[in-house]
């Protein structure tokens, strides 16, 4: 028995309008699929656009602190270099100063054997002097200097080893940009599965300007290195020059105070020469007159004998002939007369004697003093002029 007013057909089915609700929800929803997968892709190539971009900047961006980097790190390399140059030239001025200083002592050191009587403290022992104490400065100065190089070439490496890190730092960045770059969808699957497993650092939050302060630090560092560093030589290469100038000047002095003297020896000596050679010429003078003087004595003698011997017969005579007569008394004055000149002869024959002894005097203290001369222009003119031949002040 059928209930009244029921369709029979329909009894208990499906709703088809429900079915009909749903089956529009899942087009609806498919649509909304198909659209969010449009705009998702079309979000996801976007945001890949723009990170090629930005990595493609961040690159350019990379590439261009290496120049900075690079350049600067080539500017102090080829300091480092230029500096450790210059060390060397000081050290071989530091050798180069041994040798005058040896020689400079040498000479004083000879000087010192000089007769006690010539042993002046004269022109060239002052110049000496102040040679070997401009000499004796100079390699505790250039020391000073190649410490100053030294601790600058230690500044420089350590710029330099800041620029390095930097540089590879910056390098292993740009890779790591270049492969993010280079890295698609497609790519994955070739990473290594590890790359998860890998223990990864945490990253420092550094902002895109800390990250340019920091290459921009190292740079303005090495420049300050820099600066010092062309500085110090500017320094250095005005002291070495100056140095060679006092050295040379000081050289030349001390060679013109040896010439004056060797020429001021020179001529007392040649003075003395001559002054032995006058009395030389005296003293043979002097040696005639006394034989002359002796002959005369002699032949005053004679007369005088005679004279005497006339007289002594004269008394012989009688006694009343024993008469003072002109011829008498001629005898007794010519007795008188030549016994004075008898001893005025033997005066003048003492005094020549006497004469003779102080130009024998004259004649071997000029002797000694032209020993002691030639003595002293010796040492002067070959000994330390040999020794200072070879010194020869080259620039440092």
């Amino acid at each position: 028995m059928s209930l009244p007013g029921r369709n029979p057909h329909k009894g208990d089915g499906p709703n088809l309008a429900s079915i009909e609700v749903m089956r529009n929800q899942s087009e609806l929803f498919r649509s909304e699929c198909t659209r969010l997968m449009l705009e998702t892709d079309k979000a996801g190539k976007r945001m890949q656009d723009d990170d090629n971009k930005r990595l493609d900047q961040r690159i350019r961006d990379i590439q261009f602190l290496k120049k900075e980097l690079e350049l600067k790190l080539e500017e102090v390399i080829v300091e480092i270099d230029v500096l450790i140059g210059l060390q060397s030239r000081v050290m071989k001025a530091l050798e180069a100063c041994k040798e005058p200083l040896r020689v400079t002592v040498l000479c004083l050191e000879e000087r010192m054997k000089r007769h006690p009587s010539d042993r002046l403290h004269d022109e060239v022992d002052r110049e000496l002097l102040r040679e070997r104490e401009l000499i004796e400065g100079v390699p505790s100065l250039l020391q000073r200097v190649v410490e100053q190089i030294t601790e600058q070439i230690r500044l420089n490496r350590a710029a330099k080893y800041q620029l390095e890190q930097d540089l590879k730092e910056k390098f292993e960045a740009q890779c790591i940009d270049n492969s993010c770059a280079l890295m698609t969808t497609h790519s994955l699957d070739n990473l290594q599965k590890s790359t998860n497993a890998e223990n990864v650092l945490p990253s420092l939050a550094v902002t895109p300007k800390q990250w340019e302060n920091i290459s921009d630090i190292n740079i303005t560092k090495a420049e300050k290195q820099m600066i010092n560093s062309q500085s110090l030589r500017a320094l250095v290469e005005s002291l070495l020059e100056q140095t060679v100038v006092d050295m040379r000047k000081q050289v030349e002095a001390t060679t013109s105070a040896f010439q004056l003297n060797v020429q001021e020896i020179k001529t007392a000596k040649s003075q003395m020469e001559d002054q032995l050679s006058k009395i030389l010429s005296e003293f043979a003078s002097q040696q005639r007159i006394k034989e002359d003087l002796q002959v005369a004595v002699t032949e005053n003698e004679h007369f005088l004998s005679l004279a005497q011997a006339r007289l002594a017969l004269r008394r012989k005579r009688p006694g009343k002939e024993q008469c003072h007569d002109p011829a008498q008394s001629q005898l007794l004055a010519e007795v008188q007369q030549l016994t004075a000149h008898t001893n005025k002869l033997h005066e003048a024959v003492a005094q020549s004697e006497k004469e003779q002894r102080a130009l024998v005097r004259c004649q071997l203290e000029l002797q000694e003093n032209i020993e002691i001369k030639a003595s002293t222009l010796y040492i002067d003119e070959v000994i330390c002029a040999q020794h200072r031949k070879p010194i020869i002040i080259h620039n440092f």
